[in-house]
């Protein structure tokens, strides 16, 4: 040992035999995770504006309100997800209808963990497909309004645009009674 060197002294004990050190940074819990940028990979929800992709007025409308999706006026057949071309007959010149805003839940299930990307906090919450009134449409969305545990195949829910914090929007549904 070196002349410089102290030694180290002995940690202190409470009259109770527990030591009174203390706590070690392994054993604080950790700090809560700041809100980041999605990277733009794993980003849940797509990039809406009219340079990013054909399909912004589906966005617009959805700031808007409405739900929608595009129609082919050749063949008629109403699409889901909306498109820049018709499957069938190749048109590009689509129209754009507005869905209607409740249907009934075909099928549900809970995201008890492995949320997506910026969703984790949320988590538990309900998934579902649910068949639009009136049309031949069955989406895939989140279902808000009551815990998963409450939802019944059948119940009534309500479609709601949401705004997804930075400017985009997005849709998912409500259980109404």
């Amino acid at each position: 040992m070196s002349a410089d060197a102290r030694p180290r002294r002995a940690s202190a004990t409470a009259t109770d035999g527990r030591s009174r050190e203390p706590p070690r940074a392994e054993d604080a819990p950790p700090p809560p995770r700041p809100k980041a940028p999605r990277p733009f990979l794993l980003d849940f929800f797509p990039l809406e504006g009219p340079n990013e992709t054909r399909l912004s007025r589906f966005f617009d409308r959805l700031r808007e309100g409405r739900l929608s999706t595009t129609r082919c006026p050749n063949d008629g057949v109403l699409h889901w997800p909306p498109r820049v071309a018709c499957p069938t007959c190749h048109r590009e010149d689509l129209e754009w209808v507005d869905l209607p805003e409740r249907g009934r839940i075909y099928a549900f299930s809970a995201v008890l963990g492995g949320a997506p990307l910026g969703l984790e906090d949320e988590v538990p919450f309900a998934v579902g497909l649910v068949d639009l009134d009136g049309v031949p449409l069955r989406l895939f969305g989140r279902i808000d309004g009551k815990p998963w545990t409450d939802l019944t195949i059948g119940g009534r829910v309500s479609v709601e645009p949401y705004d997804v914090g930075d400017g985009r929007a997005f849709y998912r549904f409500r259980a109404v009674d």
